[in-house]
């Protein structure tokens, strides 16, 4: 408890069926001089009440304001541009989070392109050669008929 304040007044305990004619007065608590901060005193209101008050603190002399430098041409610039370079970032940001599911739909079908790729390699080395020594073979048929109806002859040759 602070020191400033003084402990309200206990008041007697009321039985049952008494009658309260009136409460008991409770003291305000009552401040010690000392106890009062620099820059609050009491004031009395219009109405008569005294109560505790901010007051304007005296100061003493103020010491001469150096004069004002002025701003450098570089810190201007740089308070000029701080908005354009966080509106391009934010920007940049909205670009990339609209991009984002066209970017991963591409990456699928370029891993996909590759993947088509080296199972097209993996067939290639793993099938099985026929002896390339050999010429190829070349089968021609002649194939004649006589007529609209009729029978069809012909002869193969395998060279």
């Amino acid at each position: 408890m602070p020191e400033y304040l003084t402990p309200p007044a206990v008041p007697a305990p009321v039985r049952y069926g008494e009658a309260i004619l009136y409460p008991p007065a409770v003291p305000e608590p009552q401040f010690l001089p000392a106890a009062i901060p620099p820059g609050i005193q009491f004031v009395t209101l219009p109405d008569g009440t005294r109560t505790l008050a901010y007051t304007q603190p005296t100061t003493p002399a103020l010491a001469p304001v150096p004069a004002v430098q002025p701003i450098p041409a570089w810190a201007k610039t740089t308070a000029l541009l701080a908005p354009t370079l966080g509106g391009g970032i934010a920007a940049a940001g909205f670009g990339i989070a609209y991009a984002a599911p066209g970017l991963i739909a591409l990456t699928d079908a370029l891993w996909a392109v590759v993947a088509l790729i080296a199972a097209g390699a993996v067939l290639a080395f793993a099938r099985p050669r026929r002896g390339r020594g050999r010429p190829a073979t070349h089968i021609t048929q002649h194939i004649t008929a006589t007529g609209l109806f009729g029978r069809a002859t012909g002869t193969t040759n395998h060279r």
